[in-house]
């Protein structure tokens, strides 16, 4: 096989015009790809001042937090900001009626009152390697790609096998450029993390969901842990012997803040990017498969709406099922409006025009073919999508039958299941049942089953349609609302009476219940025909949009030498830079690249939990009580924005002014820009972070926690 030495190709590239902010960009190549340009931008420090693995850097103060999210190290002793909405599951699991930590916030005024989160880990890149011909090493291009996946496998699990044993660390092997290249990682992970502090969740989470992706913004989303190690420095799992972890380095904090047209960058783990794709598939996520989806919400969402209007009970219990929706909703009409914005999808089908006339001079054949592979590939991938999305969307929307499915390893006790397997079952279902019926209206979903099944059985073709959409046609003669009225008249698990009914006293005859229970009986229609019908066809079709894609890729990197490539996001550190700026995203609106405490009380709702301003709060606003912690113009800067590409997984990045300086903490991005998964528009995309002068304010004045900020290490 012809051996790919990509590094060494894009190390050769000549230097390219500004980006304005475009781009993940790994780390160990900064010097290499992106120095320059950051220079140019206004940076003051150097790329071995960001990443190097022979002396400290900013790298060793940066951490993947829990699974998801991004941490940074701001103290000599181990402490640790994220975001509030990151740390939110552990701040929940140490809540109670008596501890509301997420009602009333956490502070601990002593190192012996922070409090242990198992399970919880944060993990440190030590170092990372390229090991594309090693890991490629067998592999040839007429494999299966089966075949393909098998090799890499093996000898990566031989690589990392010597690595770990010759290094210590926990050492793992993550693709780039779609599968051309690959890398070593080295991590070292700490076990031992504590919950140090958090604010109120309506200062965490100022404007919950309702405000997620939006602009302007006034949450103070951060929450503090601190990471401890043995007396030998080594991480370890939580004992009480275990001392604050010394970092080889942590972020200083700057107070200046940040005015327009500064640089900044941002250094986390930003998840998952696309912005390699081809034109059909672009035009399959904005175009086909996004419209259903947001009408089927946007249905969900009237029909709450109409509700909640009228029933304050109903508006407290569906806020947040309200907001959970709409997040999802409203990011899709961004992302979709977005691409027709650009004119990405024309965009992208003149690059492979181009591409497909390039593929047929010189040496390019194999490249030959590729742009109708993926039509023809794509098209047969259409119709099983949108059957998946209607399943999703269309069926498990409706809150009778996905409380239903929630029961399917019950269904399937029998007599020779272990007791306490089932006891321990049905404890956790007793609590879900709860919890549900809490926040539960069956006017609400008995209206929006009905107009969800409508929609779902006029759409969905034929030769796509699970038997419970064959069954309202058959038995009910197409009457949806007649099926509809049978399904919340006879399932048990419509009443919360019949279901601790069911789960008191549960034996393996009682499984045959839940097997001829309508709602189940949907659950296991709609589920059925998912794993029968299409999840064989979507894996076969998506393996060969894999093969097709690496070969794309490379072709794109051959056709344009010039060009610097930045590899999609995958959940490995990156570097992500650009100026802080506002930007306009209609005609006649322009916005600041900052908000203030002005915003809160301008917001401030005591009816809506997500707006009420506790009394402390206000009261140093109004005295404009804000100690070091002000801006220059006089006023506390609460969030600002900037033109860093971000995505899922920047959440809790540090975002680093010039100096290297933390000023804010990435937590959203604005939903003009929601489209930059797929295409970074340097006029919309906007990350959002809250200013730290902000989390300083909160954690000092209002919390009393002035022993944590002590801790850090400030620049006037």
């Amino acid at each position: 096989m012809k051996k790919l030495f990509i590094v060494m190709a894009v190390l050769m590239l000549p230097f390219r015009a500004l980006l304005a902010g475009e781009g993940m960009w790994i780390p160990m190549l900064l010097k290499q790809l992106n120095e320059k340009e950051m220079k140019e931008m206004g940076m003051n420090i150097t790329a071995d001042d960001i990443y190097s693995i022979n002396h400290s850097s900013l790298k060793d103060a940066i951490v993947l937090f829990g699974r998801g999210c991004t941490g940074e190290i701001v103290s000599d002793q181990g402490l640790l900001l994220t975001n509030h909405h990151c740390g939110f599951g552990q701040i929940q699991k140490h809540s109670s009626l008596e501890n509301d930590y997420l009602t009333n916030g956490f502070w601990a005024m002593k190192k012996s009152e922070e409090l242990p989160n198992p399970g919880l880990t944060v993990t440190m890149l030590m170092k990372m390697e390229e090991v594309t011909s090693q890991v490629l090493e067998g592999v040839s291009d007429n494999m299966t790609e089966a075949d393909r996946s098998a090799k890499i496998a093996e000898n990566s699990k031989k690589l990392i096998e010597t690595a770990e044993k010759e290094s210590g660390y926990n050492v793992i092997i993550r693709d780039f450029f779609l599968g051309n290249q690959y890398y070593m990682i080295y991590n070292q992970i700490f076990k031992d993390i504590r919950l140090v502090g958090a604010p109120p969740s309506n200062i965490g989470k100022f404007g919950g969901d309702t405000d997620n992706w939006m602009w302007p913004r006034h949450t103070g989303d951060f929450s503090v842990f601190r990471i401890y190690v043995d007396k030998d420095g080594k991480p370890a799992e939580y004992s009480p012997d275990n001392v604050p972890y010394k970092p080889a380095y942590h972020l200083p904090i700057s107070l200046k803040g940040v005015d327009e047209g500064d640089f900044t960058f941002v250094f986390g783990y930003p998840a998952r990017t696309s912005e390699y794709l081809p034109a059909v598939a672009v035009n399959l996520i904005t175009e086909v498969t996004n419209p259903p989806k947001i009408k089927l919400r946007e249905t969900r969402l009237d029909i709450f709406g109409k509700y909640a209007a009228n029933d304050p009970k109903v508006r407290i219990q569906y806020a947040a099922k309200d907001a959970g929706v709409a997040n999802y909703w409203k990011k899709m009409i961004g992302e979709s409006k977005g691409i027709r914005r650009l004119n990405g999808i024309e965009r992208k089908q003149q690059l492979e025009k181009e591409f497909t006339e390039w593929a047929k001079t010189g040496n390019h054949t194999a490249y030959e073919g590729l742009i109708p592979a993926f039509e023809d590939t794509y098209t047969q991938l259409e119709p099983i999508n949108l059957a998946a999305d209607y399943i999703r969307e269309g069926g498990m929307g409706i809150e009778l039958i996905s409380f239903a499915a929630r029961f399917k390893a019950l269904s399937e006790v029998t007599k020779e299941t272990d007791p306490a397997k089932i006891e321990g079952m049905v404890e956790g279902l007793k609590k879900q049942s709860a919890d549900f019926f809490k926040d539960y209206y069956q006017p609400i979903d008995r209206e929006v089953a009905e107009a969800l099944l409508s929609i779902y059985r006029t759409e969905q073709p034929e030769n796509f349609r699970p038997a419970l959409l064959n069954e309202i046609d058959s038995k009910y003669k197409g009457d949806v609302a007649v099926y509809v009225k049978r399904l919340f008249d006879k399932s048990l698990f419509a009443n919360e009476e019949t279901v601790n009914k069911l789960l008191d006293n549960f034996s393996a005859k009682k499984a045959k219940t839940i097997l001829r229970d309508p709602a189940f009986q949907a659950f296991n229609s709609l589920s059925e025909f998912f794993v029968g019908n299409l999840q064989p066809k979507m894996i076969t079709l998506n393996a060969r949009i894999d093969s097709l894609e690496r070969l794309y890729m490379r072709g794109l990197m051959d056709m344009q030498p010039d060009k610097r490539f930045y590899p999609d996001a995958n959940f490995t550190l990156r570097v992500t830079y650009g100026h802080v700026d506002g930007y306009s995203p209609a005609d006649a609106v322009e916005y600041n690249h900052f908000t203030t405490y002005k915003g809160i009380l301008e917001k401030e709702d005591p009816n809506v939990y997500d707006y009420v301003v506790e009394p402390k709060l206000k009261t140093l606003f109004e005295t404009k009580d804000f100690g070091p912690y002000a801006d220059k113009d006089g006023d506390l800067h609460v969030a600002f924005t900037a033109s860093n590409h971000t995505t899922g997984g920047n959440s809790g990045s540090p975002v680093l002014n010039a100096d290297g300086q933390l000023v804010g903490i990435n937590f959203d991005r604005c939903w003009e820009g929601t489209m930059s998964d797929l295409m970074y528009d340097p006029e919309m995309s906007r990350n959002i972070s809250v200013d730290i002068r902000y989390l300083l304010f909160v954690m000092d004045k209002y919390a009393g926690a002035g022993h944590l900020v002590k801790e850090m290490t400030l620049v006037e």
